[in-house]
């Protein structure tokens, strides 16, 4: 069971998971577009998402380095709906469930208290998104729905792939412990 600010893998690589801030804004710049094909976003969004979203995101870093982020956000028409913006794991630690257990801290934070779905949006071809999100689904005992939501043509003027609302829960509170 990870807690909150430090956590030891079997790997015995030790990984702090935190609330974001301001200073995370240019690393987790950097991060990200060091990550394709993920979008990358200017670092003045970027430091919205570390300072407005704080409390709904969380940064991993690894003796002071970032490398791993979620940016999620409670959507204002959806109080019992935890929104994953984006997930990047730097590529040092991919394949260690980092981005799964970045979901469980989420999910378990006091802004989350009333949350009992969690929404994101996938390519149809993200296979490495989708069984993320499979997984998280399993680990907390809930069904995963999903639709075209933004679509190619309609909504990317046909440069982006479509884009599917996936919909996990409902959940209980508190999630289960993985």
């Amino acid at each position: 069971m990870l807690k909150s600010n430090k956590a030891t893998d079997s790997d015995a690589f030790q990984l702090v998971f935190r609330q974001p801030t301001a200073e995370d804004g240019f690393p987790l710049n950097q991060l990200v577009a060091a990550s394709p094909p993920l979008d990358p976003n200017s670092i003045y969004c970027n430091l919205l998402q570390c300072t407005h979203f704080a409390s709904t995101s969380v940064a991993v870093e690894e003796d002071g380095r970032l490398v791993g982020f979620i940016s999620a956000h409670i959507p204002p028409e959806k109080p019992d709906t935890i929104f994953v913006w984006q997930v990047v794991v730097d590529k040092s630690q991919r394949g260690r469930g980092l981005a799964k257990k970045m979901m469980h801290e989420i999910v378990k934070r006091p802004a989350c208290a009333d949350v009992h779905y969690l929404e994101s949006t996938i390519t149809p071809d993200n296979e490495a998104s989708w069984a993320l999100f499979r997984s998280f689904a399993r680990d907390v005992g809930a069904e995963l729905n999903h639709a075209i939501w933004f679509e190619k043509d309609k909504h990317f003027n046909g440069v982006h792939d479509s884009e599917s609302l996936l919909r996990i829960g409902p959940f209980p509170r508190p999630p289960l412990d993985k």
